[in-house]
């Protein structure tokens, strides 16, 4: 099965560059996306062969996810069941037989870190769910996490210390995510490949210089390392400043 994640950076604005094609030829079972900036309604994108799940942010054009998926899930979950973090439309969880798949937006620190603390309540609130989620069956977590968790997932470490999404506090809790029994599958394949971003900014032709960061990830369950065949990125596609990021699990 072929899972794919891509923060789209606005629904209606990429589906002009080009979106419909690259979702066609990724032809993937599951495809996740963060930041579809939508309301119910403003956009009427199906495909042919799947199901869709939405989940809106109470801010027009803010936040959003959406997951297509060629396979009818058991349940559908959005959010957490917590009001304080449920009303940007940040998290959908799919149920299958023998999986949860997770598509999440993981909020951004901000300028001047001024949602840090934020940040902070929201890790250790999901991390308790992927957790309990793990208990029942294994977990495909997935999305812009907006966090680079080591050095060599960043272009320049030293002068992005501390700045949102590099900070000790967010890279903390990723290392405490994964200490609880969860694996980051790129890492899994490629441990030591460096110059892997996913995304860049419009800013200092970053991309043509891939000038970037890797934030977003496929992170799975440790007990499903057996099945998973391949972890890779496409920077290759356009039309957000992300680019998809794949897995494939047997």
């Amino acid at each position: 099965m072929k899972f794919i994640s891509w923060n789209v950076n606005g629904l209606r604005a990429v589906v002009g560059k080009n979106f419909c094609e690259a979702f066609d030829a990724l032809d993937a079972d599951f495809f996740c996306l963060q930041e579809t900036k939508m309301q119910a309604g403003q956009l009427d994108l199906e495909f042919l062969g799947y199901h869709s799940f939405w989940n809106y942010a109470e801010k027009k054009g803010y936040s959003g996810t959406c997951i297509y998926t060629k396979h009818a899930p058991l349940s559908v979950r959005y959010g957490m069941d917590l009001p304080e973090h449920d009303s940007e439309g940040r998290l959908i969880t799919l149920e299958y037989a023998d999986f949860f798949l997770v598509c999440c937006y993981t909020p951004n620190a901000q300028d001047g870190l001024r949602r840090l603390s934020y940040r902070m309540t929201w890790e250790d609130a999901l991390r308790r769910y992927l957790k309990a989620l793990d208990a029942q069956k294994p977990v495909v977590y997935c999305g812009d996490l907006n966090v680079a968790h080591e050095e060599i997932d960043l272009a320049n470490p030293k002068t992005n210390h501390e700045n949102p999404g590099f900070t000790d506090e967010e890279r903390g809790k990723m290392t405490e995510l994964l200490a609880e029994g969860f694996v980051d599958t790129f890492r899994h394949f490629h441990p030591d490949e460096a110059g892997q971003y996913s995304w860049w900014s419009y800013r200092m032709r970053a991309r043509e210089r891939n000038v970037g960061w890797r934030i977003d990830y496929f992170i799975v369950s440790e007990r499903l390392v057996p099945r998973l065949e391949s972890a890779s990125i496409h920077q290759e596609i356009t039309g957000s400043d992300h680019c998809p990021v794949e897995l494939i699990i047997n």
